[in-house]
């Protein structure tokens, strides 16, 4: 067994194969590709990797895996074991350089999951199919909805497949939404992420539920569980979705798009922050708009949140009331985020009975703003008088 030391989770400990991964050019890619994107531009030590992240996901998918494996019988737990942490390793090979930043308007709906499973099944790791069969590490390290998306003709998922799936990349108790919640909190210094994750999994359990097989918690635990949907939500607020990070943001999506996707994976392999970065520095030497405002503070436009969405209509007239050119605003609306929600798993109470954790929880967090407007800083404060004067109108 190899270890290393990680600030979040203490020695981490690996076997053979995870080693060999880890050891492989793949995988050492992500020491090269920050976690939290251009994150640090606001929050100095937001410097932290993929690679990093991946380790401890890794870690975790195991910690739940054992904890489960102790109350139930898993078929052929010993090798689903090995194929879970090698796919928990492998469940973010295929970032672009700076994460998330630019990845819908670069790789699509298929997102970087398309490139992880490229990686999976390229030379570069032929040698995972020594220990286990590389269509189990794709269900695990990608999950079945995307991998179908990618894939329609991949076998079909088996009930324990998907929940040992959800281990990894479920939407509320996933060891990668866990990690990154803890990891993104200490390196920013937000400490509204931090929960008690421990007794989280501790409390977790498998329960039949709607026709299927799914993870869910004992009733002992919905307090970790309000505690991890805060967590989210502040993360969002202060980090994730904050004005100042998603206006780098802009910008670096932007000058990414500028820059040639490599279409191989021998050249997608070289292609990282370090890449990204010597172009910025081309690019801000002849006068990229996108990069001056990327290494010079007072240049980036301002990112103005907003609950509703803004007509097309009302920013035309915007620009012709505040005299904003063509070039100085722009709108990006997305779809409302999950954080809205109230918690929705199932929960085994003392009696034995399984009941939706709304029943248990009357937790809801407060609605994120779904649509931002980026601007010019010159026109920031004639936007926002605009603005009052339309509250005010209508």
């Amino acid at each position: 067994m190899s270890k290393v030391y990680d600030s979040i989770h203490g020695f981490i400990h690996f076997s053979g194969l995870e080693k060999q991964l880890v050891d492989s050019f793949a995988f050492q890619r992500l020491h090269y590709i920050r976690q939290l994107g251009v994150a640090y531009l606001v929050y100095p030590g937001a410097t932290h990797t993929r690679f990093e992240h991946s380790l401890g996901t890794m870690k975790l998918a195991g910690d739940i895996f054992d904890h489960i494996a102790r109350k139930f019988s898993i078929p052929n737990a010993s090798y689903w074991r090995k194929v879970l942490r090698v796919a928990a390793l492998c469940h973010d090979l295929g970032h672009l350089p700076f994460s998330h930043v630019a990845e819908k308007v670069l790789l699509g709906v298929l997102g970087h999951e398309l490139w992880t499973w490229k990686m999976i099944k390229s030379t570069e790791l032929a040698f995972l199919g020594d220990e286990v069969d590389v269509h189990d590490v794709l269900k695990m390290a990608i999950g079945e909805k995307k991998l179908r998306e990618i894939d329609p003709n991949a076998p079909p998922f088996s009930l324990w497949e998907r929940v040992l799936a959800h281990v990894i990349s479920g939407d509320f108790f996933g060891a990668d939404r866990i990690d990154y919640l803890l990891r993104d909190a200490k390196c920013t210094g937000v400490a509204y992420g931090l929960f008690d994750y421990h007794q989280l999994i501790e409390m977790l359990t498998i329960v039949s539920y709607k026709d299927t097989l799914e993870l869910g918690i004992e009733e002992n635990g919905i307090e970790s569980c309000e505690a991890l949907l805060l967590a989210r939500h502040f993360m969002h607020r202060r980090v994730y979705q904050y004005p100042s990070v998603k206006a780098y943001s802009f910008h670096m999506m932007r000058f990414m798009q500028k820059l040639q996707v490599p279409s191989t994976i021998e050249d997608y392999l070289a292609y990282h922050d370090s890449h990204v970065l010597q172009a910025l520095t081309t690019a801000y030497r002849k006068g990229d708009v996108d990069a001056e405002a990327l290494l010079v503070r007072d240049k980036r436009f301002r990112a103005i949140p907003l609950k509703n969405a803004i007509g097309e209509g009302l920013i035309e007239e915007a620009k012709r009331e505040c005299f904003i050119p063509e070039d100085c605003i722009y709108v990006e609306s997305r779809r409302m985020s999950s954080e809205s929600a109230a918690l929705h798993f199932p929960v085994v109470r003392s009696d034995q009975s399984v009941v939706d954790s709304s029943l248990c929880s009357h937790m809801h967090t407060l609605q994120q703003a779904a649509h931002f407007v980026y601007i010019a800083p010159q026109y920031e404060a004639p936007f926002h008088q605009f603005l009052k004067r339309c509250d005010a109108g209508g």
